[in-house]
């Protein structure tokens, strides 16, 4: 007789009795893959940070300005490759509901020490020769349904236009992604000149300068060689690593990753005494049975090896389907966030780590059983049922 036959009609025997157990575990894989993605997005501005860029902000806080003096000083500064400065813009599109990230920056500069974003040469081309272009993220253009030559009015809750109000208008002149899918593609960029040129207040300020070393083996010397130039100025600086400067930045957000494992970890142990429970109970309403099967000849070793497969099977139906439908679930809700999170994606490593899970929840709650079903002795057995 077949094994894995026998394996099907154990497990099928009670289908409401599987339907409930696999719907249990299909529920913690869902929630693993989802809150898995969420962190590994939210990370992603941490994991992705290139190993030889700074940021340099005003030692004070990162939402004080700095003077664009700045700029030429620090590129004179040994170990220093590229330079660029941003603004924040604080837009919105249509309504203050419709938070837009917005930057203003230095296009030349800007793809110098940004160079993992792609867009069409003509596209950059364009850009460059019209201030009053902007470039969009191909996420963000998803969501508002934005082409190369649209107008797009963007407005911003901190700055007001010498023309009067809030709005300035712009024409898309490109769409730009990334060399890698998680990456944040979900925001625009206009010229800082432009910028300037039409606000009412603020002066030849910058709001934060990013740079890259020549190596990453100079990143403290160079760090410390700028908050030193500037130790004595009105605007003192305080340089750290991208990586660094997104890892604070998260830490005001909470431990992302402590409540992450909080919900996953009472969702997989609450999942573990089900599915536990389950085989033990399963295992002893067929107390007869392997007794019989031991009687025709089956090994203790072989029917160990069935129970065990049985759970495994079992843990795996269920995590299949609840991964599978995470992705899903994250493909659709990715693009509704787009103006807030970078992409969220189930990567290959939360798919092994998942597995891992599967196969660790298989054999953990279904040790018991098999060990019981291996040491059970004929005689007690048919005793105990009669």
């Amino acid at each position: 007789m077949n094994d894995l036959f026998l394996i099907y009609k154990n497990l099928t025997r009670k289908k409401m009795r599987l339907f409930l157990t696999s719907f249990a575990i299909f529920i913690a894989f869902l929630i693993f893959g989802a809150v898995s993605a969420l962190k590994a997005t939210l990370d992603s501005g941490i994991e992705m940070s290139a190993d030889n860029r700074l940021v340099v902000v005003h030692k004070t806080n990162f939402t004080v300005p700095l003077p664009f003096a700045y700029v030429n000083k620090i590129k004179n500064i040994e170990g220093v490759k590229d330079v660029t400065h941003s603004n924040w813009f604080g837009g919105y599109y249509q309504e203050p509901s419709r938070q837009v990230t917005t930057f203003a920056v230095d296009p030349k500069s800007f793809f110098k020490v940004y160079d993992e974003i792609i867009i069409p040469d003509e596209q950059k081309q364009r850009w460059f020769k019209n201030q009053g272009g902007l470039l969009v993220g191909e996420r963000l253009a998803k969501v508002y349904g934005w082409k190369v030559g649209d107008r797009v009015p963007i407005s911003s809750n901190i700055f007001s236009h010498k023309d009067g109000g809030h709005t300035w208008e712009f024409v898309v002149d490109g769409i730009f992604s990334a060399r890698e899918v998680q990456s944040d593609t979900g925001y625009i960029i206009f010229h800082y000149k432009y910028f300037i040129e039409t606000r009412t207040f603020g002066g030849d300020t910058i709001g934060w300068l990013v740079l890259t070393t020549q190596s990453s083996s100079l990143n403290e010397s160079v760090a410390k060689a700028i908050d030193e130039k500037f130790a004595n100025s009105q605007a003192e600086t305080e340089t750290s690593t991208e990586k660094a400067f997104n890892k604070a930045f998260m830490k005001q957000l909470g431990n992302i990753g402590l409540i992450i494992f909080g919900v996953v970890f009472m969702a997989f142990f609450t999942i573990l005494i089900v599915v536990g429970n389950t085989m033990v109970l399963a295992i002893r309403e067929r107390t007869g049975e392997i007794a019989v099967l031991k009687t025709l000849g089956f090994t203790s070793a072989r029917l160990f090896t069935m129970i065990l497969t049985e759970s495994l099977f079992l843990s795996l139906i269920g995590g299949i389907s609840g991964l599978a439908v995470s992705y899903l679930v994250l493909k659709g809700v990715s693009e509704h966030l787009a103006r807030f999170l970078p992409n969220m994606v189930l990567t290959s490593e939360i798919v092994w780590q998942a597995l891992a899970y599967m196969l660790a929840l298989g054999l953990i709650t279904g040790i018991i059983p098999a060990i019981n079903a291996y040491r059970l002795n004929i005689v007690a057995a048919f005793n105990r049922g009669m």
